[in-house]
Parts: C-alpha cells; structure tokens; sequence
C-alpha cells in the first residue's frame, strides 16, 4: 500500500472542496443554510490530513520492524520513528530530493525502499559509502582495508518465530567512532552463495565461500542487518541506490510485547 499517495490523494480531494467552497460554493449559500455534508465533513478533515501528510512526508515516518534481521538493534514488533529529513528534503510520492542537508554515514540504521521491490521498505545498518571497497570474510568486516574493531560480549540468545531458540555470539562493532552490538552464528558461512542474485554493478563483487568483497559504486551505499547471518541485505540483492533513501532510524516509539523498550535511542 503506498500510504503516501493515498494521503496525498486524500488531501486534494479535501482540500479541493475546501478551496472550490470558500471561492464559489458559499457565496450562493444563503446565511441561514447548513452546510452539506459533502463540504463540512472534508473541510473538518482537511487540517488533519495536511498536518500528517506535512509531518510523515518531511520531518518523522513511523515504521514497523517485521523481522529479526537487525535483532538486537531492533526486535520483532518494535515500531520505530524515522527522520526524514536528516539526509535532505524529498518530495513525497516520488522522492525526488530537492535539498541536502546530511548524507549518510557508516554505522547509520537507515530505511529505505527496497531495491527490487520499492514498494516495500527495508531498514539495515550503513557499513559502505559510494567508493567504498567493502570485503566480509569469516564474519569479519573489513572497510577500505582496515577491519571495523569487533569485541566479543559472550552469547545471545533468542527466539525465532515464537518456538525456536537461537544461540549466537554477541560483538559489540565500532565504526565510525560509534558502537553497536551485532550477533553472528559461527556456524554459519559469511554469505549463502545460493542466496546472491544478479543486481546494478554485480560485476563490483567477487564472491567465495569465505565471504565476498564488494567496490560500492557511485551514488550508492552497502548495508548489512545487525543479525548478520539472518539478514536479507546488500550481499544478496545488491547496493542501495541514493533515490531509494527514505530517512534514518533514531528511536522507539512502540512495543507490545516489552514497554521498556519505549523511547529507546537507535544507535
């Protein structure tokens, strides 16, 4: 569902009949006449809908998470607030950015549409810039050269899908002069070969059963999910195109499940 053009669809509507009331439909209203439920009612809504529609389009976007890709970020059920405009003033609808404000950094959790599908909305962590050579070989993370300081927190444990229990190891990663936590399962190989597709500037990549390493191309952007080996990300399908960006990820609003996660900062 593009929540947007529903709003935007929504609010011309409204306010169109507001408009077309207040230049002709009223002057040939007599005073002691009601207004028409087809007028009052889009006139009560219209500031409603302008206001959501000004505040989701420019300033902050809520989110659901759906999945455990960024666990332990960011857990299943966790509704999420996203700046929008911390990386430029976009039009709504076709998110075409008209001003810069920041551009993204290594180690921002950012939403952004999916590149296969940009009806859908994805959130994963910025591990590459445009330029970047990007190399991940037995879990470890390695940026221009330099490997991204990783140190061992002990076991994670978690559930998946309500009944399994998976055990991981807990890093805490520094990048960018920050720290977050990410988990990863030993067992498992650095990227499922069987999972890579083709996508935009494959040819960058070279992939083993090691692990792979990836020139980041002008004008796009790496991520990877902080559950690094339950994460659909840039390994697979590919990098991040700048148009696609919808904003960064900074707090959590919501969570039915566990209410002390309420007003937790996303670092």
């Amino acid at each position: 569902m593009n929540f947007p053009l529903i709003m935007l669809i929504l609010l011309t509507i409204t306010g169109g009949i507001w408009l077309c009331d207040y230049f002709i439909l009223r002057h040939n209203r007599r005073k002691e006449d009601e207004e028409p439920w087809w007028i009052e009612y889009p006139k009560s809504f219209f500031p409603v809908i302008f206001i959501v529609f000004c505040l989701r389009s420019f300033l902050v976007e809520p989110f659901k998470i759906p999945s455990g890709s960024m666990i332990p970020t960011l857990l299943v059920g966790d509704f999420i607030l996203v700046n929008k405009y911390t990386y430029g003033i976009r039009l709504p609808v076709i998110n075409h950015k008209v001003f810069d404000i920041n551009i993204p950094e290594r180690g921002d959790v950012m939403v952004f549409r999916y590149p296969e599908n940009p009806s859908k909305d994805y959130i994963k962590r910025i591990v590459g810039l445009p330029g970047d050579l990007i190399t991940y070989r037995n879990k470890q993370l390695t940026i221009n050269g330099i490997s991204v300081n990783m140190r061992p927190i002990g076991e994670y444990t978690y559930v998946e899908s309500g009944i399994n229990y998976v055990y991981s190891q807990g890093y805490v990663e520094s990048m960018n002069g920050k720290n977050h936590t990410i988990i990863v399962s030993p067992e498992m190989p650095s990227v499922q070969l069987s999972g890579v597709r083709q996508f935009p500037s494959y040819e960058n990549c070279t992939y083993s059963h090691s692990g792979f390493t990836c020139k980041v191309p002008t004008g796009s952007y790496f991520t990877m999910g902080d559950n690094r080996d339950s994460s659909s990300d840039s390994r697979y399908w590919g990098f991040v195109p700048e148009r696609n960006i919808v904003g960064q990820a900074f707090m959590v609003w919501w969570n039915f499940s566990d209410l002390s996660r309420i007003g937790l900062s996303i670092k």
